[in-house]
């Protein structure tokens, strides 16, 4: 996407991970299966935590106290809403032009108009709240956010 937009991109890739998998790791008395479903690993170095297009995503360094969360952290905020419910109580909420943007000065591009009340950041929880809750029990700490300000829905 980057090389898209001209920019060149010289580093190396710093976090590949999914959110939905199992891993298989040993806990001294045997091997341990941990399925994942919207949770990433929490045991292989930083982490991306995502927000909607309407608010900032998190990269985060697990801490050692993630084996009481199964070496796992959230995937993300997780929806609030239904997919099929967002056009019907999100579209009297914005104007055509008002959807693709966002509070945080963010672009939209989506060229499907359901997709674009499906993915509106009040389909999602609030992330800072999960982010303040993974603080509180000491799972991880924050090392930089970043501000969505281009969204790409295909």
């Amino acid at each position: 996407m980057l090389n898209a937009f001209g920019v060149s991109v010289q580093a190396a890739k710093l976090i590949d991970c999914c959110h939905d998998s199992v891993s298989i790791k040993d806990i001294g008395n045997g091997p341990l299966f941990i399925h994942r479903k919207g949770a990433s690993p929490a045991d292989k170095g930083a982490v991306v935590i995502p927000g909607s297009r309407g608010s900032l995503t998190y990269l985060v360094m697990p801490t050692d106290n993630t084996e009481i969360s199964g070496c796992s952290l959230t995937h993300g905020a997780g929806r609030k809403r239904e997919w099929s419910m967002c056009r019907s109580r999100l579209g009297n909420k914005y104007t055509r032009e008002a959807i693709r943007s966002t509070r945080l000065k963010g672009r939209i591009i989506c060229s499907n108009n359901n997709l674009l009340f499906e993915e509106a950041p009040e389909a999602y929880k609030n992330i800072d709240t999960i982010i303040q809750s993974m603080l509180d029990f000491r799972l991880i700490n924050v090392i930089a956010t970043f501000k969505p300000k281009l969204t790409y829905k295909n």
